[in-house]
């Protein structure tokens, strides 16, 4: 821990001057460090002060710590001290279930089940583990009625819609896309209805649209098009690539959809560029690892370039992590260098490795893409699929697995 944490640890004086709320605060901060850090203390930090005085994001990290030491009851106790909007969140909900199964609380397969049946849906990474502890399977939900040529032509003559797609096609993409999302989110009071909206994201994967195409998509509460929401553009490029070189086309579909929303010359205020968002001293990393001669970092917005690479890098992280989906998607976002760390400790459950990764934006990104490839696979080959089963368990390397690559940048 850092000396601003082990200054308090270390002067009980200065505790005892703190009233109870203070203290609370303060071990509410060491904890959450502490469980940052993936430290075995952390529980202990946070036991020692009073969880009414902690913040949500200190019972956050608090509940994290709990599941990885395999400590139900503080996962319980954490979650009954957020605020109801944190405690309602489908991560939240799903956990608190876990946690009362896990207790064999009064009544805990019936509490856990309306839990479950609560947040159950094929949409979105929680919803999908949902519905693996409900029993069920993930799969493409049945489509909303087809549009009708009137629906679709109304989307064609809506004047808003009609000068987004002006703005597209002159590249002033900023401006296309407040234009766009102003139309179908705040000119009417409440957005669009939701045959409207499907009928704009439709416009827009005709356009070839695609990043339009899912966000707008993604508004509708009342029915959901995995067609729209999951689109597969480029899909003989992807599949020939992803199969030739022994990568799951759903793995790479769904890491695609987060990284870009299949936006070819997307860059990052990083430095990331296009569809498979790769850093341009990695892009050339690789480029001479499988011997692509020739190499020009502007190629890496050409769509077929950038697939090359992004999933070459995509294959040799995941021969690295001997084929874990949940690691190869850490180190894709984070760097190996994290994800190696990020595995030491005990064996644990992919979820709950997940949840505990450190870093907000990799931990959201992981649960995005595993959950996108599950929902990808059901597209792909007609049949439900799991989540859980892509998870696995996530633990140190075994000593007798090949060498780390170390190059692997």
């Amino acid at each position: 821990m850092r000396n601003g944490c082990r200054c308090w640890t270390k002067s009980p004086r200065r505790l005892r001057q703190l009233t109870q709320e203070e203290r609370g605060w303060v071990w509410g901060v060491i904890g959450k460090r502490a469980a940052q850090r993936l430290h075995p203390e952390a529980l202990a930090h946070f036991a020692n002060g009073d969880a009414r005085f902690m913040t949500d994001d200190h019972l956050a990290w608090k509940a994290r710590a709990g599941m990885r030491a395999g400590d139900w009851t503080a996962v319980r106790d954490a979650i009954a001290h957020m605020s109801a909007a944190q405690a309602s969140d489908a991560a939240w909900v799903y956990w608190r279930a876990r946690a009362l199964v896990a207790l064999n609380a009064p009544d805990a397969t019936q509490q856990a089940r309306a839990l479950y049946d609560s947040i159950a849906s094929p949409n979105g990474f929680y919803e999908q583990l949902a519905l693996e502890e409900l029993g069920h399977r993930i799969a493409t939900p049945a489509p909303p009625a087809p549009l009708t040529a009137q629906e679709r032509e109304a989307a064609e003559r809506h004047s808003g819609l009609r000068r987004a797609l002006d703005a597209f096609r002159l590249g002033l993409r900023s401006e296309a896309v407040r234009e766009w999302h102003y139309t179908v989110a705040l000119h009417t009071p409440g957005g669009m209805p939701e045959r409207e909206l499907l009928a704009a994201a439709d416009l827009a994967c005709r356009q070839q649209l695609w990043d339009r195409c899912i966000n707008t998509s993604l508004r509708t509460t009342e029915v959901a098009d995995h067609a729209q929401r999951f689109p597969m553009p480029h899909q003989a490029a992807v599949v020939r690539r992803a199969q030739d070189i022994g990568l799951d086309p759903a793995y790479v579909y769904g890491l695609i959809k987060q990284e870009s929303r299949f936006v070819t010359d997307a860059r990052s205020h990083v430095g990331a560029s296009g569809l498979m968002q790769v850093m341009p001293a990695t892009a050339r990393w690789t480029a001479r690892k499988i011997g692509l001669t020739n190499f020009r970092p502007h190629q890496i917005t050409d769509r077929d370039t950038n697939i090359l690479i992004g999933t070459a890098y995509l294959k040799l992280a995941l021969d690295d992590f001997e084929g874990s989906l949940p690691l190869a998607a850490a180190a894709y976002n984070a760097g190996p260098g994290r994800a190696r760390n990020w595995r030491n400790g005990p064996e644990l459950p992919g979820e709950i490795w997940a949840e505990n990764i450190p870093f907000e934006e990799t931990r959201d990104y992981v649960k995005r893409v595993l959950a996108n490839t599950t929902s990808y696979a059901a597209l792909i080959t007609g049949q439900p699929q799991s989540l859980r089963a892509r998870l696995g368990t996530v633990g140190p390397r075994a000593d007798s697995e090949r060498p780390i690559n170390a190059e692997l940048p």
